[in-house]
């Protein structure tokens, strides 16, 4: 099958939530999408729920320009980058780029982190409202949100949703 394109999503290295990770996957590939997984390094990640997967790449060897979307998943580890600076000029240059951006369960904290929600409607995990918020984004609290190219999702029963409207845009894209 011929490939539409590459969608990089980006896990912790730790404690990623494994529905939010694995649900977009299938949808993506199910669309003829090629996903690389990327991690602070290369190696092993572990799920919160004890999937076990390979990060092919590390956060410091990606460049947005070779991916037509970027997608952080969710779950406690992907807290971790809230403030790192890998990850935020990732989210900065995917947007600056005018690439599809994701982010589901508390990861978009790392695109309000990144400065790219300003007036811009988005959603997360409650636990995330206040920052979003703060950080300028226009807080749905819906179960999948989308403005422009960014989308955003509350958490793992919205996984599979997420991975259809990014992979709906990337059509229009």
């Amino acid at each position: 099958m011929h490939k539409k394109g590459r969608i990089l999503m980006v896990v912790a290295q730790r404690d990623f939530r494994d529905e939010e990770y694995q649900e977009p996957k299938e949808v993506f590939q199910e669309h003829g999408f090629e996903v690389i997984t990327a991690s602070e390094r290369k190696g092993e990640a572990l799920g919160k729920l004890g999937l076990k997967i390979w990060a092919s790449t590390s956060l410091d060897e990606v460049s947005p320009r070779d991916y037509e979307a970027i997608v952080f998943v969710g779950g406690d580890g992907s807290s971790d980058y809230f403030h790192d600076g890998e990850a935020l000029n990732l989210a900065r240059e995917a947007f600056e780029a005018g690439k599809v951006i994701g982010a589901i369960c508390i990861a978009p904290s790392i695109l309000a982190n990144a400065g790219i929600l300003q007036g811009k409607k988005a959603t997360s995990f409650s636990s995330q409202r206040e920052n979003l918020e703060a950080r300028g984004a226009i807080y749905t609290g819906i179960a999948v949100e989308n403005d422009g190219k960014i989308v955003t999702a509350n958490g793992p029963l919205a996984a599979q949703k997420f991975g259809e409207k990014i992979v709906e845009l990337m059509a229009h894209s």
